[in-house]
């Protein structure tokens, strides 16, 4: 099974999104297998988002995600990383169909709810960069059977 991150911004927890946002990807199938709490460093943040850092928008996704703590999860699933960008929707959640997280709950490209992992390899990047492996919980689900065909699980 496939592993992906999802941040849950500060806006989500502000605005009372996070139990829903949860649920969407509880009720799609995936299993939450960690999950924390935390406030975001200017640090840890320089090294997330390093790929953003000559953007003019920079400074403020920082400020953004320092405004109030975050909710770390590890979400597992056949085609994880992929299931959860669709739910997910566009960055630019002006431009996210309704029916996403995004299209549903944000117009804005900064404030727009979560942040997921864009490819396997980031995943697995992503995760080492907040979770050790103590924080993990694994466990059997009786309904993977009626979620998966044999070859996926």
């Amino acid at each position: 099974m496939e592993r992906t991150l999802v941040i849950l911004k500060p806006g989500c927890l502000q605005r009372g999104l996070a139990g829903e946002v949860i649920s969407r990807f509880e009720k799609r199938g995936l299993k939450l297998v960690a999950m924390k709490m935390v406030r975001l460093t200017d640090e840890v943040l320089d090294v997330h988002y390093a790929h953003l850092k000559d953007k003019p928008f920079f400074q403020w996704l920082k400020d953004g995600m320092m405004a109030a703590p975050v909710i770390l999860c590890c979400w597992e699933g056949h085609c994880a990383v992929q299931v959860v960008r669709d739910m997910a929707g566009a960055t630019r959640a002006s431009k996210a169909v309704p029916g996403t997280i995004r299209g549903d709950y944000s117009t804005s490209a900064q404030e727009n709810i979560v942040h997921t992992s864009d490819s396997p390899e980031n995943a697995a990047i992503e995760l080492e960069r907040f979770f050790v492996e103590s924080d993990y919980c694994f466990y059997d689900s009786p309904l993977d059977a009626f979620k998966y065909a044999p070859d996926e699980i």
